[in-house]
């Protein structure tokens, strides 16, 4: 006779609760990421394409299914439902909104339904963080003291308090973005938040006003933009060899890959989209470009030359926001918080 199974409890957590469950544990939830990404690395977990909903009416807006399931610790299936809406921004609310379902492994039930644009910054902030300290290990000088912020919403803020809170300090924040109330209110931010806490890595804040000065004067450079298409051009701005966290993706021109040490999340995902990785496998036929990925550094397959800009380019998995997803689901569930939905699930008799 065969087992008799249980459909679990479903259950919604609201982006308060999901703020409250990683709130302080910026260096929990790295190293939860790096343990994703090995796991990914070992072939434990399903990572199927992306699916991009678009609009013909709408072409600067999407909505994004990632489907994944992770093995090892975490054991969860499910799917992140996210957003882009470019367009939200001049309204004055975020471009991007997103949910996260997590399913039962035993019965594939969904038993929690998560806001998800906080979990989405915070594994992209996670995966830029760790990247940040692989990447630059064998550096001579030790960790970069200088870093610049292209494109300043969300995950630039996100990123910065994942750096801080895994203990990076730096000597000089560059701020630049296209628009200029952006980039002076991330500039208070900075500021604000060294006076509230003390901290001494924003005691040199500058708002660049170009592109070519903010680069020029990195050692660590993110973008965080809403870009669609290669905007930045000119190769001798990154003459100096700096660390690229490329987490917009779409932001440098090919040819300044092309004389790059290039690192990537997933060379399947990442290859895709007209990112500006895709960009240059298409025009070159080939990717000879890679030098591999993040886990390829971490496991020792691969060792970063010093000699080249180093561009790590995450396309973003959906293992990182399950594993996200289920540690905030475990925080809430022991908290005693979860919001239990009665009866979500109604018919459950074959036969009535």
């Amino acid at each position: 006779m065969a087992e008799q199974l249980t459909v679990p409890p479903f259950s919604v957590i609201s982006g308060e609760q999901v703020q409250t469950a990683l709130a302080g544990r910026e260096k929990q939830v790295v190293d939860m990421v790096e343990t994703t990404y090995r796991v990914h690395g070992a072939g434990d977990s399903v990572n199927p394409p992306s699916y991009f909903l678009t609009f013909p009416d709408r072409p600067t807006s999407r909505i994004i299914a990632l489907p994944a399931s992770v093995g090892g610790e975490v054991g969860v299936d499910g799917l992140k439902w996210i957003s882009s809406f470019p367009e939200n921004v001049a309204g004055g609310i975020p471009r991007a909104s997103a949910v996260l379902i997590l399913n039962d492994r035993t019965t594939g039930y969904p038993f929690a339904c998560l806001e998800s644009s906080i979990i989405s910054a915070t594994r992209t902030a996670a995966s830029a963080a760790l990247a940040a300290d692989w990447l630059t290990r064998d550096r001579e000088g030790g960790r970069p003291r200088r870093i610049g912020f292209f494109g300043v919403g969300l995950i630039a803020r996100y990123i910065h308090m994942y750096l801080a809170g895994t203990d990076w300090t730096f000597d000089e924040i560059g701020v630049f973005d296209l628009q200029e109330a952006s980039a002076n209110g991330f500039r208070d931010y900075l500021t604000g938040r060294s006076a509230a806490d003390g901290s001494p890595e924003t005691a040199n804040v500058t708002v660049h006003d170009s592109a070519e000065s903010l680069i020029r004067n990195s050692d660590v450079v993110v973008f965080a933009t809403i870009a669609g298409t290669p905007h930045v051009h000119d190769k001798s701005w990154f003459e100096h060899n700096p660390l690229v966290l490329h987490v917009s993706l779409r932001d440098l021109d090919p040819d300044i890959l092309e004389d790059a040490v290039n690192l990537v999340d997933d060379v399947e995902h990442c290859l895709k989209a007209n990112t500006s990785p895709h960009l240059l496998e298409q025009r070159s036929g080939n990717r000879d470009f890679l030098l591999g990925t993040l886990d390829d550094v971490m496991s020792g397959r691969v060792k970063v030359p010093a000699d080249k800009p180093v561009i790590f380019s995450p396309f973003g998995l959906g293992v990182l926001d399950l594993a996200v997803g289920k540690f905030v689901y475990d925080q809430t569930l022991s908290s005693g918080d979860l919001q239990v939905i009665d009866g979500f699930f109604h018919e459950l008799k074959r036969y009535g």
